[in-house]
């Protein structure tokens, strides 16, 4: 046993994640109407064993044991997104029912003692919107002003804590680039106009909370990695690179900076057709950073050049261990580089939370418990970097673990486990595992 103690400084923000169509299941409940990701999960093949988002976590019914299981774990702030078509299910409804479900879920957030950040953007896109082109089309943004006025109008006193949108990249790149992710469409062009408008949203999402006088604080969740070359072959730190600009500062640079890299827009080339989506005023609209910086890291990128005919022309090293159950290699020191380096480059004293981190792990249960050692170990070893960070001047005031619950892990459907707390699909029991134990005592003690 180590005799170093790794103490927090106080204040320091205790949290847990979840998103909406993750883990509230009842999609056809309380007026809410297909999202994206219903529609995705109903195309074969898209999602690990047919799963979907109808039943999830049911947290749509479970709403009340699940606070009181956090406020019993000890948790102090509580991250959760809003699903948009529960509460704008069709062009101009707003629906009282689903307005009602979260503002039953705040009273119970308040009457646990817990904090609430809440996500306005957490993929679950209304599928009336995809059908006039998603993020593709420019009217989103308006549709999307909509939704946050109406969210921050009804819930502006209770929540200090807005979180605009969660990984633009993966809304963006992986939904209409790659296709991995909901609405599944493979159009580069697509990809970068819809990051665009995405980032577009972040920025009138703050202009609004500016305008209607709202304190407390808003700030957008990047999903960023620290990215390293395989060998020193020059073109393998030439590919680093670039996949450090699709990842990272394609999403960071029009935020703090104002502007798209100069390296990947030449790059994309074609793509991006001169980057004719973007029209005056917008760069202003962006750089906004808000109140604070929220990152959601898991691992590193290892890349070596290829030659092949893919966007970037790389591909990813994969390392053989240690590897959490996605298959993503467990490197708490690039955690430490990436956090290092954020601030150095990007947010220079602005606020960094840590709106993710966890591990997915093959869980047992094993007479009522689960000994999550291997999560435990992960999470520890990223508090440490996190502390590091801290202790040499960084500006990081949060942490919260990914995620509360087992939940519908997108293409994965429920064969990958992020949850401190384990759930039998079968019967919805909910079960806390050893790290979510463990953490308890770390919160209570602020530190380990």
């Amino acid at each position: 046993m180590s005799d170093t103690a790794f103490l927090f400084p106080a204040g320091f923000m205790w949290g847990t994640s979840t998103s909406s169509y993750q883990i509230e299941g009842g999609v056809a409940e309380g007026g809410r109407t297909p999202s994206i990701w219903d529609t995705f999960c109903q195309e074969p093949g898209k999602v690990n064993g047919g799963d979907c988002g109808d039943a999830a976590c049911d947290h749509f019914h479970r709403y009340k044991e699940d606070v009181l299981l956090m406020k019993q774990l000890g948790f102090i702030h509580y991250r959760f997104s809003v699903a948009w078509p529960r509460v704008i299910p069709a062009p101009g409804v707003i629906n009282e029912q689903g307005l009602l479900f979260y503002e039953r879920l705040l009273d119970e957030i308040e009457a646990a003692g817990l904090i609430p950040m809440l996500t306005l953007y957490h993929w679950d896109l209304p599928q009336w919107i995809e059908n006039e082109g998603g993020w593709t089309q420019r009217d989103i943004v308006q549709h999307f002003k909509t939704y946050a006025s109406v969210l921050m109008d009804r819930f502006g006193q209770r929540i200090n804590w807005w979180n605009t949108i969660n990984e633009p990249y993966c809304a963006s790149i992986l939904g209409y680039g790659t296709g991995e992710h909901a609405p599944g469409h493979q159009n580069w062009r697509e990809a970068f106009i819809a990051a665009h408008h995405i980032l577009l949203c972040h920025g009138t999402a703050i202009h609004l909370h500016k305008e209607k006088g709202l304190t407390g604080n808003i700030g957008l969740t990047l999903n960023m990695e620290h990215v390293d070359a395989a060998s020193e072959r020059p073109e393998d730190v030439v590919a680093a690179a670039r996949r450090d600009g699709f990842i990272n500062r394609w999403f960071a640079e029009p935020l703090f900076n104002g502007k798209y890299p100069e390296d990947m827009v030449e790059w994309y080339g074609e793509y991006l057709n001169g980057l004719d989506f973007v029209r005056p005023g917008d760069m202003e609209l962006i750089q906004q950073p808000g109140d604070f910086l929220g990152i959601n890291y898991y691992a590193r990128s290892v890349i070596r050049a290829t030659t092949d005919d893919s966007l970037l022309q790389m591909e990813q090293v994969r390392i053989e261990k240690p590897v959490t159950d996605m298959g993503w290699e467990i490197h708490p020191e690039s955690f430490y580089k990436l956090l290092t380096r954020i601030e150095k480059d990007f947010t220079k004293g602005l606020p960094i939370l840590i709106t993710e981190n966890g591990a997915a792990m093959k869980d047992e249960l094993v007479n009522g418990e689960i000994e999550d050692t291997g999560r435990q170990r992960y999470i520890e070893e990223h508090l440490k970097a996190c502390h590091r960070f801290i202790g040499e001047g960084g500006r990081l005031e949060g942490y919260f673990v990914w995620s509360f619950l087992d939940n519908f892990e997108w293409a994965w459907g429920y064969s990958k486990r992020f949850g401190i707390v384990h759930v039998n699909y079968k019967t919805q029991e909910r079960t806390p595992k050893q790290s979510a134990l463990w953490f308890k005592q770390v919160m209570a003690n602020n530190g380990f």
